[in-house]
């Protein structure tokens, strides 16, 4: 809920007409309010700027101008020069407002939510393409050289092992490594949300190996050689100078580390479930576009479950 100041001003701003953009603006304070992350806000902010903006060549400037073939419209214009998945966000931040309008109370009666009928856009559910082992093998071997070798390989150890987002990766500090439980706990994850994810011995043994090095006393866990904490575009750097390194003529992404976890732990044996808790996921939908089977994992999952040769 709103603070009481912001629902008197937002009850007679609505009282006046619900212009659209004061509404937006009271939606993105309630939101900063309620502790969402920053890169959700900013992600709101982005696409009601873009339907506002919109509006503003229609001459729409109040929420009861907004109709559900006005909605269908925006999102069909929004088709032609967006992909599936910028029109689908616009789609989540309009349905996220308009709920929030709905849930204050704030319009006349007679008002009905028009987001109530507008089908979500359809998105490719086509699988989303993991790093190849093989790919950080050769990433691997390219950290002989250098400074900062050995902490760039025990970097893609653990990208690989744990299955991290890269800023949650750069958020994570030394004390959050534990080294007896082999464990990570990332205090910092999507939505603000803590976890517990864990690594094998060949990464344990490789980020013992690369916090000998250190003679810093930064509390991050990755460092640059200046002690400073690793940041998203200085590990992204990483990767690329490692990728030319190895010959590569197009290098992985370091999302590409976090399908590939996904992918490697369900062939080795893991739970779909246990995947769910230790990406961090709060249901299997996204997880979904991850698991980019092969007919051979198909094949082989067949074989190990055949009703017939498993049954009669």
């Amino acid at each position: 809920m709103i603070q009481p100041n912001l629902q008197n001003r937002l009850t007679l701003d609505f009282a006046q007409g619900g212009y659209l953009d004061i509404a937006a603006d009271l939606f993105l304070t309630d939101r900063r309010a309620s502790g969402l992350a920053v890169k959700t806000l900013e992600f709101y902010r982005f696409n009601l700027n873009g339907f506002i903006r919109h509006c503003s060549t229609q001459a729409v400037k109040t929420i009861q101008e907004i109709t559900p073939d006005f909605l269908r419209r925006y999102l069909l214009l929004m088709g032609e020069n967006h992909t599936p998945g910028g029109v689908h966000g616009a789609f989540r931040t309009l349905r996220v407002f308009l709920r929030w309008v709905e849930f204050e109370e704030v319009m006349p009666p007679e008002w009905k939510n028009p987001i109530h009928k507008i089908r979500p856009p359809k998105v490719s559910q086509e699988p989303l393409d993991p790093v190849s082992l093989d790919a950080v093998r050769l990433l691997i071997a390219s950290c002989k050289d250098g400074d900062n070798a050995v902490r760039d390989k025990a970097i893609f150890l653990t990208l690989l092992d744990t299955g991290l987002r890269a800023q949650e990766l750069c958020g994570t500090n030394r004390d959050d490594f534990d080294m007896g439980v082999s464990s990570i706990n990332v205090r910092k994850g999507k939505g603000n949300k803590s976890r517990l994810v864990f690594i094998g011995r060949t990464t344990r043994r490789a980020l013992r190996a690369y916090l000998r090095t250190r003679a810093d006393n930064s509390p991050a866990l990755f460092a640059t050689e200046y002690g400073d904490r690793l940041t998203y575009s200085g590990l992204r750097e990483i990767l690329r100078r490692r990728a030319r390194d190895a010959g590569m003529e197009r290098g992985p992404t370091l999302h590409s580390f976090r399908r590939a976890f996904a992918l490697n732990f369900l062939r080795n044996g893991g739970d779909i479930f246990s995947l769910q808790r230790l990406m961090g996921h709060a249901d299997l939908t996204v997880l979904r576009r991850y698991l980019a089977q092969t007919e051979q994992d198909t094949q082989t999952a067949h074989l190990r479950a055949s009703p017939v040769d498993n049954g009669l």
